[in-house]
């Protein structure tokens, strides 16, 4: 209590009676996967598309996180967290087939910083010309230029390997094949520009996928960045098809995406399938492998094609990105309470599989989400579940979601009664703001009920604070909610009447 001695006229500054709960976000991804250059292990911020490249670089053949990054923003997703798997030194580089009669060489390296468009290597007649020397001249960046007269496949002097190895600065040589002779061994005339390898299943431990919280690093490091709504590692099923790692690895990766959700609590967890499965074959996998029960997961199918930006042709992707898109979109749109589904993924040409209602009245039940193409609707996600099988009450992805976007923003628009008096006075303003904030969100659609009252109630009384419960320093509130759920099955009943015979309907 302030003491006053001196005469005079003294204005205080007193808290408002109201302290709003606002609303947390409710879209913000984390990507875990491979990328061509950035910081390794840790969670780095984007915005956007703009963001990822300067930071990560471009698209490169064989990883899944830059094209999903992509498709992520395309579908309207907003900001995201990437967190870098592989180091500088597992990403392929740049890579050129000099072809012959039979193919023998090929570049393994390119060893500037960026040599994807910049380097190219000429191959012409030798300045002492036999049928099986050559001369090699490489093109570097910044107009550098490296000659390598007489050389050839021979072993000994003059062997481009050995000569290529002890003095260029710009590429590096493998001999991938030895069958022929020497003249048809030889590379044909011409020039090759480098591309991006083809495949790129890099050397990652899949211990990099779940890091440690300590360091804060992989999907683990992820719990201390809140905001983040929903987790996925678009990398781990292209790698498990490219042979990187087994079933067994990519399953592992895919179960620490879920308990980390689980574990946290305010976040889902977005799976894909291995590609090329048939209906009964996702089935068998989903039932057989994948044995996750939980609502803080949701499960996509089958892999969507999209145009590659790097080769400018289709390619098949997992679509977990592009879903993550969506969820935001969604969001922003129509709210959380509105089941991502029946919503167009933007830049998807086609999927991988196309289903009949037959086949995803076998696959919805098990929590597989179909992806499908009508003919007037384009391709569309055609489910929103969650891998809950055993509790009902979260088998619908927006009521899960609804659910922990109420829970991050109750926890953190209440920070400010912790170590408050416990008394009747805290009692009262945490039922009075609580009630206002859903009351908004009953106000939204994300609540059933024609008034308040049976939309949701929020109790803070000595019921439920009886003396035991502020000894323990504890003060309890009970909250009950009415969530909406989507209308999944919309059945029509239609019969035959008679010429006037009426219908017992009134107008809509």
């Amino acid at each position: 209590m302030a003491v006053y001695q001196s005469p005079g006229v003294y204005v205080k500054e007193l808290p408002g009676g109201s302290k709003p709960i606002e609303g947390v976000g409710t879209a913000i991804a984390a990507f875990i996967g491979m990328t061509e250059k950035g910081p390794t292990g840790v969670a780095t911020m984007i915005s956007n598309w703009g963001d990822y490249s300067r930071t990560f670089g471009g698209f490169v053949a064989g990883y899944a996180t830059p094209l999903s990054v992509y498709g992520y923003f395309d579908n309207g997703g907003g900001r995201a967290y990437i967190v870098r798997v592989n180091s500088d030194s597992s990403v392929p580089a740049p890579q050129a087939l000099l072809p012959g009669g039979n193919p023998a060489l090929k570049s393994l390296r390119a060893r500037s910083v960026d040599p994807s468009g910049q380097v190219s290597v000429d191959i012409g007649p030798a300045s002492e010309p036999t049928e099986e020397t050559f001369k090699l001249t490489v093109h570097g960046p910044a107009g550098a230029v490296e000659e390598f007269d007489n050389v050839t496949l021979k072993k000994g002097k003059g062997n481009v390997l050995t000569e290529v190895k002890a003095r260029s600065k710009l590429i590096t040589l493998e001999e991938v094949s030895t069958e022929g002779s020497l003249v048809e061994r030889r590379p044909a005339d011409g020039t090759y520009a480098f591309a991006a390898a083809d495949a790129a299943p890099a050397d990652v431990e899949t211990s990099a996928f779940a890091g440690d919280v300590a360091d804060r690093t992989g999907v683990a490091g992820l719990e201390a960045i809140e905001e983040v709504t929903m987790v996925l590692a678009p990398d781990v099923m292209p790698m498990q098809a490219m042979g990187a790692i087994s079933m067994d690895q990519a399953l592992g990766i895919q179960l620490a995406l879920v308990s980390h959700a689980e574990r946290m609590g305010d976040r889902v967890a977005i799976l894909d399938t291995p590609p090329g499965l048939g209906a009964q074959e996702v089935f068998d996998w989903r039932r057989d492998q994948l044995k996750v029960d939980s609502s803080y997961a949701a499960l996509y199918y089958p892999w969507v094609k999209v145009i590659d930006p790097l080769s400018r042709q289709p390619v098949f992707m997992p679509p977990s990105g592009y879903l993550g898109g969506i969820w935001g979109r969604n969001d922003d749109t129509r709210g959380v309470h509105k089941a991502p589904a029946n919503e167009t993924v933007r830049g998807a040409l086609d999927v991988q599989l196309q289903l009949t209602s037959a086949e995803q009245g076998l696959l919805n039940p098990a929590g597989i989400n179909c992806i499908r193409v009508f003919p007037r609707g384009g391709v569309r996600v055609w489910g929103a579940r969650t891998l809950a099988q055993i509790d009902p009450e979260f088998k619908y992805l927006n009521v899960r979601r609804l659910f922990n976007f109420i829970k991050s923003s109750i926890m953190q628009g209440t920070q400010w009664s912790v170590f408050e008096p416990n008394d009747i006075i805290l009692w009262a303003k945490l039922r009075r703001n609580t009630s206002a904030f859903l009351n908004r969100v009953w106000r939204d659609g994300a609540l059933f009920g024609v008034t308040p009252d049976e939309a949701f109630y929020v109790k803070c009384d000595a019921e439920t604070n009886p003396q035991e419960v502020i000894e323990a320093g504890q003060v309890v509130v009970e909250i009950g909610l009415a969530p909406v759920r989507p209308a999944e099955f919309v059945i029509f009943n239609i019969r035959q009447i008679a010429p006037g015979e009426g219908g017992g309907g009134g107008e809509a």
